[in-house]
């Protein structure tokens, strides 16, 4: 936690920050007109405090605050945390377990209203009321959280989040150290919302925001209207920077093919859904000017089920994970220029990765070619042959095709298979619930922030599985108690020493590499195709394209 703080104090940032002149006047000379988005699909809720997906993640940085967040720049400072709602970032006290920030003054919602302390403390009781997917991870460590957990409807997290209306300021305390706290505290799950908010998920309704835009309109079957919140003064630009367009209206329910022709066209500036790889040779050849390639945190991988037949199967879950031509996986994304083959849960330059790939024909350190007799053994050996499987995928080009091919690998290894393509919108949600008794599916996972905790203690921890719940992050419903304790071991090594915690989290990768609750597809990487009116595009490592940031002619 000291390394940490004494990075990020170095940046703290001076209450009152205004732009520099010169990035007034183009700021000036670019301001206006409206910004034109397209996406298959919503990205389910609009509630900041429950949606937990990228699209939804990148479009409310120009929307909401919390008391910190990552800095608004490009590449690799977008992972410095830096003060936002509040003047400075905290004074840090009690080894580590107390955090105590000033709030800035003469910042207002949407509707006028100034933020003022209370807010700040029912946002964060509110994260436990509305069962939030990662309040019993990222926040489950503030004192009374066990109680919230417990009881949701009646939390306060008393002697947690202690607020002072007269000094205008909030203290967390933590029942121990968390090295990554900050990071969580920047995430979208703990911005400000007014206090009233209610208590419960607000689906397709818009909640006041404290950005330089707040969203006006929304229906998650045709669009979303996000305006120029008329209460915004900028108070830091690193944090919360004004925006060039007035508008930005993001449509819904164009095909893919349909959003690339929309943008050549120049009736569309951009589309979130990646390009379908029958496009690219296309676009890449005569578009070149228009593209955006960057790195990402990230992997796509198929959850399997371990609490359901055929993958309750230690044998049955890695036969398929051998039977993957990942090379094939990979062509269908894009080819290799977008994506690479994996095997292992941390993706590469991220804290804690060491190669790994054990399914493999030559298994090391990198994949090279799949094992497809060898995966037939085992599904010989787990006695699982002639098993149904289906497997849940989003309803958009890439996924589609990813799962029918995945449904005929598991064709050809002995299972009787089917693919189920369903709505973006509620695919996400829909495989997190036990209800749905989902046994395979496709999804992605792009990091929360630049720690090996993220991917292995949130998407594979216990604490992170809940039964019947659509925010149960942890889809493989994966639980060993000794790999679990070994991750909280890593947490905690993390405050004094993050070398040696990294070197633990890279033997944790292996360990749930080895019990294969989830396959691992491929890497990607992000290709972002505008329109020729966009100009000054800026790609952010921690939310991708910071979309306000760019102008329209």
């Amino acid at each position: 936690m000291k390394k940490l703080l004494l990075t990020a104090s170095a940046v703290a940032l001076i209450a009152g920050a205004s732009l520099a002149p010169a990035n007034a006047e183009y700021l000036q000379e670019h301001r206006g007109g409206t910004m034109r988005l397209l996406a298959r699909s919503a990205a389910g809720t609009l509630d900041p405090h429950i949606n937990y997906t990228s699209q939804g993640w990148q479009m409310y940085q120009p929307i909401y605050d919390g008391l910190v967040t990552f800095r608004k720049a490009e590449g690799m400072d977008g992972f410095t945390v830096v003060a936002d709602l509040a003047e400075a970032l905290p004074e840090v006290s009690n080894d580590g377990k107390t955090f105590a920030f000033k709030l800035r003054k003469g910042i207002k919602f949407s509707t006028g209203q100034e933020v003022g302390v209370k807010d700040v403390v029912a946002s964060f009781q509110r994260i436990f009321k509305v069962s939030g997917p990662t309040s019993g991870t990222f926040y489950a460590g503030i004192v009374g959280a066990d109680k919230c957990l417990a009881d949701t409807k009646s939390c306060t997290l008393e002697g947690g989040v202690v607020g002072d209306e007269a000094a205008g300021t909030i203290t967390i305390n933590l029942t121990k150290p968390d090295a990554e706290f900050l990071y969580k505290l920047a995430l979208p799950h703990a911005v400000t919302l007014p206090a009233d908010t209610p208590a419960e998920d607000m689906g397709s309704v818009p909640i006041p925001s404290t950005g330089p835009y707040t969203i006006s309109a929304f229906d998650p079957n045709k669009g979303m209207t996000v305006t120029r919140n008329p209460h915004f003064k900028q108070w830091s630009e690193d944090a919360q920077p004004d925006g060039y367009p007035d508008v930005v209206q993001y449509d819904f329910g164009l095909s893919e093919e349909a959003a690339v022709t929309a943008i050549q066209n120049g009736e569309a500036d951009w589309m979130f859904d990646s390009l379908p790889s029958d496009r690219l040779a296309e676009v890449g050849t005569k578009y070149m000017e228009q593209l955006h390639i960057a790195p990402l945190s990230a992997w796509w991988y198929a959850p399997l089920n371990t609490r359901l037949a055929p993958f309750d199967n230690l044998k049955a879950r890695q036969a398929v994970s051998f039977a993957i031509d990942r090379n094939t996986l990979v062509k269908l994304f894009g080819g290799k220029v977008l994506a690479s083959p994996v095997c292992q849960i941390l993706p590469p330059d991220f804290p804690g990765h060491v190669d790994y790939c054990p399914y493999t024909k030559d298994p090391g350190a990198k994949w090279s070619a799949p094992d497809v007799e060898k995966a037939k053994q085992l599904v010989e050996e787990s006695g699982t042959k002639g098993q149904k499987v289906t497997v849940i995928v989003e309803d958009t080009a890439v996924s589609r095709s990813i799962g029918v091919y995945l449904q005929s690998v598991l064709t050809s290894i002995g299972y009787v298979a089917d693919v189920k393509p369903i709505s973006a919108n509620i695919q996400f949600t829909y495989i997190q619930n036990t209800n749905n008794k989902v046994q395979m599916s496709v999804s992605q996972w792009y990091k929360d922030y630049p720690a090996a905790s993220n991917f292995l203690n949130i998407l594979f921890g216990c604490a992170s599985f809940r039964e019947g719940s659509d925010a149960s992050i942890n889809i493989a419903g994966f639980c060993n108690k000794d790999i679990d304790a070994k991750m909280q071991k890593a947490m905690d090594l993390g405050v004094t020493d993050q070398a040696a915690a990294d070197a633990l989290w890279s033997e944790i990768d292996k360990e749930v590499t080895d019990q294969a609750p989830a396959i691992g597809l491929f890497t990607p990487k992000r290709l972002d195709f505008v329109s020729k009116r966009v100009g000054n595009f800026k790609f952010n490592r921690q939310f991708d394209w910071m979309i306000t940031q760019s102008w329209v002619q």
